[in-house]
């Protein structure tokens, strides 16, 4: 088939080349002419493990190209996707503008025959509305628009699609049924789930998935907090939660709570969506709450560690991404932490594998490194924000050796304790047992009313 996706961003591009890898012959399409460029001359825009390379192989082999002719590009197509971005609102819910211009459009250019497939993350009823104004942009009702929401993780993106949990595709009318059936049919060939529904179901589908995983990570930073007042290890508590198959590991991980384009925005408008419709998902308001709270008061609790370790106010940061395998840093950790450690008079260096350039914009005054060990020259307290493998993998006595303090404050419990130990470096985890000194002054490491009054005092 001829498919055409409007939208060269993270899904896009992602959607673009993955169809093309099961057999379409796909056109990605951008009005950002200098992001099209870029791609005609073999530059990815994005980090994602992976992609540069399925990417060429399939414009090698003639199934994918980009453009920047909006209208010129749809009209031969027998579906056009909508891949473009729907930012928050002030209210937390959609801006449907976008892809209600992107629809308007491509309509008067697509074929009569064609089905014009929303990817993009939007609320319940939003293909239906689509439907209408592509019908007033027309003059007609011959186009019908399908929902086929996407689920692709940022850092395993490719893998995400090509061997998917399930398809969810949105109909509303035979056409459109038959014509998702067949752009999938390689992937249900392999044995990937298809599930069959209506637009307003498949777009509630993506909404309800993001939300429960969302409240998984809140479920178990809160866990990790409770582990640490009762001398528990979360670790260990997670991994007997996980083995129930009917609550599965996956999103069982503590740490500084979840960031990125999706879950943040997500559960946002899923919150506005229920507001809404009288159907107010009080679980959700509360985890929106609780999850930017815990990154603030991570910030309070790495300052009441460089109060206790002593005077220093030099902080290392290791990772700025909201997650490992990628170089997105919306809403991440860094970019709640950093600041209010900046605020309280410390001075920053940090590192990240991928996100350097895409964070140095939100981090005035912050060294940036492309060493680790660089970044923890004459750190009082080293922070390790984000789960990369290259942390995991830290040669300890290197950092102790370019580290003036001892602290590190392990958000990601990637640091083996004995071997900080080994190292003489005072290792503080999430969700492990209060250290013992701690306990005998009557505190605990994230003790809320202690960092609170760090967090509120003068440097």
């Amino acid at each position: 088939m001829k498919i055409a996706i409007v939208g060269a961003g993270y899904v896009g591009l992602t959607t673009g080349a993955c169809l093309a890898e099961i057999g379409h012959t796909v056109t990605c399409l951008d009005i950002d002419a200098r992001r099209i460029a870029r791609l005609k001359a073999g530059e990815m825009p994005i980090y994602e493990p992976g992609l540069e390379a399925l990417s060429r192989v399939n414009r090698e082999a003639g199934r994918l190209a980009y453009g920047d002719d909006v209208a010129a590009g749809v009209g031969d197509a027998d579906a056009v996707f909508l891949a473009v971005g729907t930012p928050s609102g002030p209210d937390g819910d959609i801006d449907l503008t976008p892809i209600e211009r992107a629809a308007r459009q491509v309509a008067p250019n697509v074929r009569p025959d064609a089905v014009i497939v929303v990817k993009s993350t939007v609320v319940a009823g939003t293909a239906r509305r689509l439907r209408r104004l592509v019908a007033e942009a027309r003059g007609d009702e011959r186009v019908p628009v399908a929902a086929n929401p996407e689920f692709l993780r940022e850092g395993s993106a490719v893998g995400d699609f090509l061997e998917a949990d399930r398809i969810v595709a949105g109909a509303d009318d035979r056409r459109s049924a038959r014509c998702l059936r067949r752009i999938y049919r390689p992937l249900c060939q392999r044995g990937v789930p298809y599930v069959d529904t209506d637009t307003v179901n498949a777009e509630m589908v993506k909404y309800a998935a993001n939300a429960f995983l969302a409240l998984k990570i809140g479920f178990i930073n809160h866990v990790a907090d409770l582990c640490e007042a009762a001398g528990g290890d979360v670790a260990d508590v997670a991994r007997g939660v996980g083995l129930d198959r009917r609550i599965g590991a996956a999103f069982l991980a503590p740490g500084p709570g979840y960031g990125g384009s999706c879950f943040p925005k997500d559960t946002r408008a899923f919150a506005a969506l229920g507001r809404r419709h009288g159907a107010p998902q009080w679980m959700i308001e509360t985890l929106i709450d609780k999850n930017e709270e815990r990154k603030r008061r991570l910030a309070a609790r790495i300052l009441g560690e460089l109060e206790r370790a002593g005077p220093g106010r030099n902080v290392a940061v290791l990772g700025l991404a909201f997650k490992a395998r990628t170089d997105d840093v919306r809403e991440s950790a860094a970019l709640t932490v950093i600041p209010a450690l900046q605020q309280a008079r410390c001075r920053v260096s940090a590192h990240d594998p991928q996100a350097i350039e895409t964070a140095r914009p939100h981090l005035p005054g912050v060294a940036l490194h492309d060493c680790p060990y660089r970044a923890c020259e004459g750190a009082d307290a080293v922070v390790i924000l984000t789960e990369w493998d290259d942390y995991r993998a830290l040669d300890l006595g290197r950092l102790a050796s370019a580290a003036r303090g001892r602290t590190i404050v392990d958000c990601r419990n990637l640091v083996d304790p004995a071997e900080a130990r080994r190292h003489r470096l005072d290792l503080v985890g999430i969700g492990r047992p209060a250290r013992r000194d701690a306990r005998a002054a009557g505190t605990r490491p994230g003790g809320a009313r202690d960092y609170e009054r760090i967090a509120a005092s003068p440097a």
